[in-house]
């Protein structure tokens, strides 16, 4: 069971009772504990910044959300996803991925409706589309509300289709065909504007599992509407983010969140993380990260295992928010114990305290919500 700290600034939410139609947290999916803490004025910074997270475990399968009470302390909501990894948020909606579908979660309260007097955003899903076992990482929606999503199976960047898994929409032009060979290893997609832009890739290897001997060099950042590779200097990037005319993203083989200018593909350090970054989420001059701890040795031969050395250091899993302007981390969230790996990080502005409901949950069942407003059909549909 996973439990939150003891620390009056952080509590992990038991199952709710007494409401039908927003049930709670249910039971945590992982064998073994795991110890969550955050820093003293990570509450506050909530409040002020009039938001909530949503962050993911690909590890251990579970979506978390994160929010306040009103009376100061942390909620940690957490629900089963298998394999939970891309999160995108849309006002009222959360889609995630997951080991073969992509899962869209719906806020099911009115306005002005609060949960267990406590939570004021219930997302209940609402919808699963199968798309098989792509190795799916980021996910977006279009402006013609589209999900756009990554495949990393097939090195390409997809939409859903009501017949097929998926419908490819772009590849990197390095790549010759759409194969189930992982062989540049994209994992990163920045929208702006309603559109795919970019997107970032361990390697332009064109050869199965080609990425896995380039993860120290080589990584790219892809401009989607015009084909050119932006940089390629960058190593095991993720998580593009365009903000004004830069693109931010992780430098995740030197522990580095950077900020990229396209137009001439120069990269600046902003902050060192101390772990395996691969979600990122910026808000009013923050930028929010997920940081991992090494799997398997992963870290051997990668800059960020000197980095972490030189700075006699061990790394991190959980969530940190970082100033841009000073490069400082301001505050965090950590997780110790069983989960020891992070995917994906959403903000959700206006949301204070929000919950989930799991689709493998006892309480998704009852679960019901409608409008008691009877709409008869229209004469033509009879």
């Amino acid at each position: 069971m996973t439990q939150a700290s003891s620390s009056p600034t952080a509590t992990q939410e038991a199952a709710p009772s007494g409401l039908a139609n927003a049930p709670g947290a249910g039971p945590a999916p992982v064998a073994g504990a795991t110890d969550i803490t955050v820093s003293r004025g990570f509450s506050t910074w909530l409040r002020a910044q009039n938001l909530s997270l949503a962050f993911t475990s690909y590890q251990t399968g579970q979506l978390f959300l994160v929010g306040r009470h009103a009376n100061g302390t942390v909620s940690f909501n957490q629900q089963n996803f298998s394999r939970a990894m891309g999160v995108c948020w849309q006002p009222g909606r959360l889609y995630l991925g997951s080991l073969f579908q992509v899962w869209r979660l719906e806020n099911s309260l009115k306005a002005g409706e609060v949960a267990n007097q406590t939570f004021d955003m219930v997302l209940t899903p609402r919808n699963a589309q199968t798309i098989g076992d792509v190795d799916i990482h980021e996910v977006g929606v279009d402006a013609q509300g589209r999900v756009i999503f990554v495949n990393t199976r097939y090195s390409c960047l997809c939409t859903l289709d009501l017949t097929n898994s998926f419908k490819p929409i772009w590849k990197p032009p390095f790549i010759s065909k759409l194969a189930a060979e992982d062989r540049c290893h994209m994992n990163g997609l920045a929208m702006h504007e309603g559109k795919p832009r970019y997107v970032t890739a361990v390697s332009r290897s064109d050869v199965v599992t080609g990425w896995r001997a380039r993860r120290h060099e080589g990584g790219v950042l892809i401009d989607v509407q015009t084909n050119r590779i932006v940089t390629d200097q960058l190593s095991m990037p993720h998580s593009p983010r365009v903000v004004g005319d830069m693109v931010y993203a992780l430098d995740s083989g030197r522990g580095q969140l950077i900020r990229i200018d396209p137009a001439t593909g120069a990269k600046t350090d902003i902050a060192f993380c101390p772990g395996f970054l691969r979600g990122l989420s910026i808000h009013n001059g923050h930028a929010i990260v997920t940081v991992s701890k090494p799997r398997d040795g992963t870290f051997k031969h990668l800059s960020l295992d000197q980095e972490l050395a030189s700075r006699d250091a061990d790394a991190w899993c959980g969530v940190l928010v970082v100033n841009l302007a000073s490069g400082d981390i301001v505050e965090w969230i950590r997780l110790e114990g069983h989960i020891t790996e992070l995917f994906d990080v959403t903000v959700m502005p206006g949301v204070r305290c929000p919950m989930s409901v799991g689709p493998a949950s006892p309480e998704i069942q009852s679960t019901i919500t409608f409008d008691a407003a009877v709409q008869p059909l229209a004469e033509h549909t009879l």
